[in-house]
């Protein structure tokens, strides 16, 4: 078990690593975390090898979720408000989130472990303050559930042709056993959050005869972080590094457009100068120098 054990954390290791990524535009975070609201699910893009795979998985460059909780005094009930002081030793200050990640369960972290990370908020519409509360509540009693590895599997598993995948190796997302559920992922965890209010992330809608619709929620466990993105029921919030209302002149014509910084080989296969698409005018780009990651 020791060897099993020490091979899981290596192998765990490997996967959580952040790498660098010279194409990676972070969010604005000072405006995200003074507009950001308790119940909003923060989408991350990620650059480990995990994230990769899960969004090689998902087909969407979001890698990961997390639900805010804002700060400690936002969380109305004291049950959930004592088990996270049991967690996290958190200043009054600190604006916090919970979220499922590999080799560490789920947990709570602060809002900044992310702030050099593109981001992106989804807010769920017409929740009211109770509601919120219930969400935060559900979530945060997740607190110590370790993240389940098997169900990215699974999930890359369903995405294959059922024809050509050996019965012993097709997916077992649908499987239920009582007793089971003891781990989970990050969006899985957020899902079954708002499950206990009821709120549509992107349900099945049926229609009756006489033309009545019923509505079937998805099975939380095939969540993927893109979901809440996806979703009609949330609303998409941006926060670039550079705003346009926030330019020089409060237009896209006031973006500090510069094509005499050179760029590095890898960035120079993705982007060129504005001048280059200048009318009647022959560009050339300058000649990127090798970059030092």
């Amino acid at each position: 078990m020791k060897l099993i054990d020490a091979v899981v954390k290596k192998a765990v290791a490997y996967l959580s690593v952040q790498r660098y990524d010279p194409v990676a535009q972070p969010a604005n975070f000072e405006r995200l975390r003074h507009e950001i609201r308790p119940c909003d699910v923060v989408l991350v893009e990620g650059n480990s090898h995990i994230a990769n795979v899960i969004r090689t998985v998902t087909q969407s460059r979001w890698s990961h979720a997390a639900l805010y909780i804002g700060r400690l005094h936002d969380v109305e009930d004291p049950v959930a408000r004592r088990k996270i002081k049991e967690v996290f030793d958190a200043q009054p200050d600190t604006q916090l989130v919970v979220e499922s990640e590999l080799g560490f369960g789920t947990v709570i972290r602060p809002l900044n472990v992310y702030q050099n990370r593109p981001m992106r908020l989804c807010r769920p519409k017409l929740v009211g303050y109770s509601d919120a509360q219930v969400v935060l509540s559900q979530a945060i009693s997740r607190l110590g559930t370790d993240y389940d590895l098997r169900q990215i599997l699974d999930l890359a598993r369903l995405m294959m042709p059922w024809s050509i995948m050996p019965r012993k190796f097709r997916s077992t997302l649908f499987g239920w056993q009582p007793g089971q559920y003891t781990r989970t992922v990050c969006s899985t965890m957020i899902a079954e959050a708002f499950g206990t209010i009821k709120y549509p992330i992107l349900p099945l809608v049926k229609k009756l005869d006489h033309g009545e619709l019923r509505l079937f929620q998805r099975n939380p466990r095939l969540t993927v972080p893109a979901d809440f993105d996806y979703s009609p029921y949330f609303d998409i919030i941006k926060f670039p590094y550079i705003d346009l209302e926030q330019s020089s002149n409060q237009h896209y014509k006031g973006l500090p457009w510069h094509g005499d910084i050179e760029l590095t080989i890898e960035e120079s296969k993705q982007w060129v100068a504005i001048d280059a698409f200048a009318p009647g005018e022959q560009r050339h780009a300058r000649r990127p120098t090798r970059s030092n990651h």
